[in-house]
């Protein structure tokens, strides 16, 4: 049980369990190629937002630490195999990630494309069968859920239609929200419901309030982005800055201006607080969350 609501604390806790499990899997690994290049994406952590968000959760319905480390650690493997992809020359062609060279340009793009492959399928082979209380049904679920928000109904189609309609100066509103929710929101949405499956909740109201929540805080996250890579820095952000710009692509400060984007991420923020009012203060460690997920300026 998590007895203490401060990120401060909480972080250095979930991620030292994240790392035990890590570690579990690399040590075994027999090609050392591969083993580094993974122990170097994992070891380089990012903020641990989507991880959060299932602890926060999974708080919120008394789910165990235990339960939590699987879909929390799966879906980190997840992202930063997703990163490594979307570094490549073929897709963003970044020298930076987290503040140190990318994979690709420290092992190059064969073992890149290797390595991020590893970490896909590592994250369902921990769903699956790393030792918890979850009951086979639950991690069903889970791995549905997940597949689901990262494969070609999720974030690989968000990621195809960024690459091949973002750069039309004629896109719709409606085209951008779809790609918003495929490439980014969809994601942050299972981890939501990911977090609830962790625990033995079956309400449907509290999966459908939830569901509101993730797909307003997806949205927002990924406008928050948009944000971030025109007025941050490389220094601060740890990649590459201005890479959107660069490679030309219409984002939503650039369809509706600096000042809209920055108003829509507030209201979608209040959105997201409404939609889970009603939990009272069993969501507050979710609702810090958010709010720093949102003011965030990396």
């Amino acid at each position: 049980m998590i007895s203490e609501l401060s990120l401060d604390v909480l972080l250095p806790q979930y991620s030292a369990r994240l790392s035990k499990i890590f570690t579990y899997y690399l040590n075994n690994i027999p090609s050392l190629e591969l083993k580094q290049a993974m122990e170097h994406t994992l070891s380089n952590p990012g903020k641990y937002i989507r991880p959060l968000l299932i602890y926060a959760t999974g708080h919120i319905f008394d789910a165990s630490l235990d339960d939590l480390d699987l879909p929390a650690s799966a879906v980190e493997l997840v992202h930063t195999y997703s990163l490594i992809h979307d570094d490549l020359p073929c897709m963003d062609n970044a020298d930076l990630r987290r503040g140190k060279p990318t994979c690709h340009r420290t092992y190059g793009e064969a073992i890149a494309v290797l390595t991020g492959d590893a970490l896909h399928t590592l994250a369902m082979q921990i769903l699956a069968s790393h030792e918890a209380s979850l009951p086979i049904d639950r991690r069903l679920q889970m791995i549905a859920a997940l597949t689901n928000a990262c494969g070609p109904f999720g974030m690989a189609a968000g990621q195809a239609l960024d690459m091949t309609t973002l750069g039309n100066h004629h896109l719709s509103s409606d085209l951008l929200n779809t790609v918003y929710h495929l490439k980014t929101g969809s994601l942050i949405s299972a981890c939501i419901e990911l977090g609830r499956l962790s625990s033995n909740d079956d309400d449907l109201f509290n999966q459908q309030a939830l569901k509101r929540f993730g797909g307003c805080i997806g949205l927002a996250f990924q406008i928050q982005d948009d944000i971030l890579d025109q007025e941050g820095t490389a220094q601060i952000l740890g990649k590459n800055q201005g890479l959107d710009m660069q490679n030309k692509k219409i984002t939503y400060p650039v369809l509706y201006g600096m000042q809209n984007a920055k108003d829509k991420v507030q209201s979608l923020y209040q959105e997201a607080l409404d939609a889970i009012n009603y939990l009272g203060s069993k969501a507050q460690l979710l609702r810090v969350l958010t709010k720093e997920l949102l003011d965030r300026k990396k």
